[in-house]
């Protein structure tokens, strides 16, 4: 019964992807989709995956690639590792020639069957942070700061607002799970380097529950700063927790997945997460030509632009997924000279390219085949009045600290 549960699930979340995209032919290029929809990372999915069909809609608009039509299958998988290696058995049987992989321990669970298949993957931001190297992974592609990349600009930015970090206090706070811990190798990296010290508070799942841990962050250790690195609902909790505690919230960075207009507003608004920075690796806010593009598309439609626009942190990282998707994707059909394309031509594709800023939307992205990162290029943004604005331009952390620990693997 429970299969028989998640299956029709699954052929629903399918339908409603293909009504999204269009109507399917059999000169589609598919692309696979995992996302969570309903489960404890929804806070990311929804407005992450419909901005993702927004763009795909905008080129099918447009006749597609090169006259090929994009056809989105996705499936929820509420961030469970079965059901997502099911989903992509699923994208595998429709020939899929790339796959959106969503969450770090579903990166992992899969990796080996994306090598074996030559069936591109990406992990936007998550993921591990090794497959930076194209090399030792052709065909997974973090296609955005890993975790590793993002550790390392928390800690150089930490650094730049204290004046320096030897001898500085920092506590980690993070989700206890995969992607939580996979920034630890390179903050203790940094600590050696830098001499600062470093303490680390796990957070259980589901990561509601913070209140000892920020007390001895703030009461006991006494940190000067803190990185925190959690998902969900964790941020707001922290954010809520660590102002209750009475530590300045000019003095946290999270990374990626924790500085979203959501997390803010489950931490009460805009007014009690003054000062709070987060670290993104698309731009934030709504003047970008991309996102005025999917309006008019839907002015020409009679109908309005939809409410998830308005979460531009996830809705853009969305738009960043999918525009450098669909541009390894042509440069596979231009190469080939047809739609009729494999995964191991789109992996091609996405080495080929080079400076794409999707209008100053991304940062310069560029992949080869020893960096599948793109760069890792982060931008810091903090809250201020009502909304995030700029603290950084798009930087790098220690990228020769990173980069020494993607050529090791670990």
């Amino acid at each position: 019964m429970k299969q028989l549960k998640l299956g029709l699930a699954a052929a629903s979340a399918i339908a409603a992807a293909t009504a999204m995209t269009g109507s399917a032919s059999a000169d589609d290029i598919v692309i696979g989709m995992q996302c969570d929809r309903t489960g404890p990372t929804q806070t990311v999915g929804v407005f992450l995956c419909p901005a993702y069909h927004d763009y795909v809609a905008l080129v099918n608009s447009r006749g597609g690639i090169e006259g090929n039509k994009i056809r989105v299958m996705e499936i929820d998988h509420e961030y469970k590792v079965p059901p997502g290696v099911e989903a992509y058995q699923r994208f595998k049987k429709e020939g899929a020639v790339l796959v959106a992989l969503y969450g770090t321990p579903h990166t992992q669970a899969l990796t080996p069957n994306l090598h074996e298949d030559k069936i591109p993957g990406t992990s936007p931001g998550f993921g591990t942070a090794a497959a930076a190297n194209g090399e030792k992974y052709p065909f997974l592609f973090p296609m955005a700061a890993s975790y590793w990349s993002q550790a390392a600009a928390a800690i150089s930015f930490a650094g730049s607002q204290m004046g320096g970090l030897k001898g500085k206090k920092i506590a980690y706070l993070y989700y206890d799970n995969p992607a939580g811990r996979e920034p630890l190798p390179v903050l203790h990296k940094l600590r050696d380097l830098e001499g600062f010290e470093l303490r680390e508070f796990a957070v259980p799942p589901p990561g509601v529950e913070m209140k000892v841990q920020v007390q001895d962050i703030a009461r006991r250790y006494r940190a000067d700063y803190i990185v925190t690195h959690l998902f969900g609902k964790g941020p707001s909790v922290s954010i809520k927790e660590i102002k209750r505690m009475g530590f300045p919230l000019n003095k946290v960075v999270s990374l990626v997945w924790g500085a979203g207009e959501a997390d803010v507003m489950g931490a009460g608004g805009w007014d009690k997460a003054q000062g709070y920075s987060g670290l993104q690796f698309a731009g934030v806010g709504s003047d970008y030509p991309v996102l005025d593009d999917i309006r008019a598309m839907y002015k020409a439609q009679g109908k309005e632009p939809p409410k998830q626009m308005d979460s531009t942190v996830f809705y853009n990282r969305g738009i960043l997924q999918a525009a450098v998707h669909l541009k390894a994707i042509e440069n596979a059909v231009k190469a080939k000279g047809s739609g009729d394309i494999t995964g191991d031509d789109v992996r091609v594709g996405f080495e080929a390219i080079s400076d794409f800023t999707l209008g100053g939307l991304v940062p310069p992205l560029k992949f080869t085949k020893v960096d599948h990162e793109g760069g890792g290029w982060v931008r810091i943004f903090r809250v201020e009045g009502e909304g995030f604005v700029p603290a950084t331009d798009w930087m790098h952390g220690y990228r020769e600290v990173v980069m020494e620990l993607v050529q090791q693997g670990h």
